[in-house]
């Protein structure tokens, strides 16, 4: 397999902001009395704020006018990032470091397409900011996953092909994503949730680059 670039989701990726995540929309739930879990949070995998929270206001049976849905956005957004004040290189998986360092050494480009508005700052917060070529997220205003936008732009701006480009995520919506960009997928997680990428782990940890494309050049 030819590999010209990597395309990496953020959250569930990179780095462990989950609980980020979930403390933060849990805080907002509580200030709103809604029923918020760890269950519904996992289905806001890589979707993007607006949508996630039309989610979970579904799920509580509730409607909210514009301006209460751009201030409960606003609210979230502003618990995430005092919650970010807190994050350093700790918050980052096993086994991503490592493969960042294969693959610029093996001359790869490297990108991060994410569905989040805080992208930039959790790269630089856990010190890998400047190992990517390019960083496309949802300020980009393009339409979030599965649609393919984002992951288009990215192989754009590190000007490779998208059959060329190998995308690692950790969820559905990611991997319907970066099929319908026409570019190949490694899914990080359960079968149930990412079992329709081309290959699928259960994490980065001790995978090397190598190892990747062995296991896609000879996937059933």
């Amino acid at each position: 397999m030819k590999l010209h670039a990597l395309i990496f989701d953020l959250d569930g990726v990179i780095a462990d902001t989950a609980s980020y995540h979930f403390q933060s929309w849990q805080q907002l739930a509580a200030e709103e009395g809604w029923a918020f879990t760890w269950e519904l949070n996992e289905r806001l995998r890589s979707l993007a704020r607006r949508a996630s929270l039309e989610i979970i206001l579904a799920a509580n049976d509730r409607a909210v006018d514009e301006p209460t849905m751009a201030e409960l956005l606003a609210r979230k957004n502003y618990f995430y990032l005092a919650l970010l004040e807190q994050m350093d290189a700790g918050a980052l998986l096993p086994g991503v470091l490592e493969l960042i360092a294969e693959a610029r050494a093996a001359g790869l480009k490297l990108a991060v397409a994410s569905a989040s508005r805080n992208a930039v700052a959790v790269l630089q917060r856990t010190g890998v900011y400047g190992a990517f070529d390019a960083v496309v997220d949802s300020n980009s205003g393009l339409p979030s996953k599965p649609a393919p936008d984002l992951l288009l732009r990215a192989a754009a701006e590190v000007q490779t092909a998208p059959a060329v480009c190998l995308v690692l995520e950790d969820a559905a919506a990611g991997i319907d994503a970066a099929l319908a960009a026409g570019m190949w997928t490694v899914g990080l997680g359960p079968p149930q949730r990412v079992g329709h990428a081309h290959l699928r782990l259960d994490s980065l940890a001790g995978v090397s680059l190598a190892a990747l494309l062995a296991a896609l050049d000879h996937r059933p």
